[in-house]
């Protein structure tokens, strides 16, 4: 049974460091949490780590820049951990091929194939090409975040045809900016894995990116994974990872799922939040409306 607590500070002392999900969690996508926020700083005032640990499909320092449009300070975090940054790094060592076909905005072009000096010799050089020319897909979001997703049927039959592979830069399935609930990445991604195509995954809830969680934080501090606790809003991703991993989980009853608890999201009915975890076959150690 999850314990369902009012503060972060009732649980935070029992962790050494915290892997928090962004969106939903810090920030609603359009501007910060101002008690997550809080919560964050005061938790770093006493000594812990927190790794925001997000599946936007950009580099970390692009992601920097987003937060401070956003409200989000400096302060209230130490380091950053990116599905985009798992999926850049799987790319540029030929995880699709070295000519991709991309599916996603223009604007994520410029960071997500932005070099990566890190892999040294091993990256190849990695050219965006026409399908009909490609060895494989890279897929950062849809083109059209609230366009059917059956638009994209036609490419990815033919696609599945060739036996390209899509590497998705971000699993979540939607999200939500202000009001809007938007499609992302791993939507499409799922899709063709339906249609009988071959989809890669570096973000929450699968290994890569809590890999790479784990030596941004070893970076700083040793810490073991039972001294870690995961935070997130989504059921699928943040929370299903982070049990996947060993880790104790806060869930955001508030975010992608406010809507099964209640009609007041920062007053999560307690039947209702147990037997819908008890049918997602979801255990977090403890669950809150809002990161407070």
């Amino acid at each position: 049974m999850t314990r369902l607590i009012q503060n972060l500070s009732e649980i935070s002392s029992q962790y050494d460091a915290l892997f928090v999900d962004l969106w939903g969690c810090m920030h609603n996508g359009i501007t910060a949490y101002p008690e997550a926020v809080k919560a964050m700083q005061d938790y770093r005032a006493q000594g812990g780590k927190v790794i925001f640990v997000t599946n936007s499909p950009r580099p970390w320092n692009s992601v920097v820049e987003q937060l401070k449009g956003f409200g989000v300070p400096e302060d209230c975090y130490d380091s950053i951990a990116t599905s985009g940054d798992s999926a850049r790094s799987a790319m540029y060592l030929g995880a699709v091929g070295s000519k991709v076909f991309h599916i996603g905005t223009p604007g994520e072009i410029e960071s997500f194939f932005a070099p990566m000096d890190l892999l040294g010799d091993d990256a190849l050089e990695i050219e965006t090409v026409a399908l009909e020319e490609a060895e494989g897909i890279v897929c950062t979001g849809p083109n059209d975040p609230h366009a059917p997703l059956e638009d994209n049927r036609a490419v990815f039959l033919y696609a599945k045809e060739k036996g390209l592979k899509l590497l998705c830069a971000n699993p979540d399935i939607v999200v939500d900016r202000g009001e809007s609930r938007e499609w992302c990445a791993g939507a499409l991604a799922q899709l063709y894995t339906d249609m009988g195509g071959e989809s890669l995954y570096f973000g929450k809830p699968h290994p890569p990116i809590y890999d790479l969680a784990r030596r941004r934080l070893a970076k700083m501090v040793s810490v073991d994974d039972s001294r870690i606790l995961c935070i997130g809003d989504g059921p699928a991703t943040d929370v299903a990872g982070g049990l996947g991993e060993g880790f104790d989980t806060l869930f955001i009853t508030g975010g992608l799922a406010a809507s099964e608890f209640g009609a007041d999201p920062v007053s999560p009915d307690p039947e209702l939040l147990e037997a819908w975890l008890q049918k997602e076959q979801l255990s977090p150690v403890a669950s809150i409306s809002f990161l407070r």
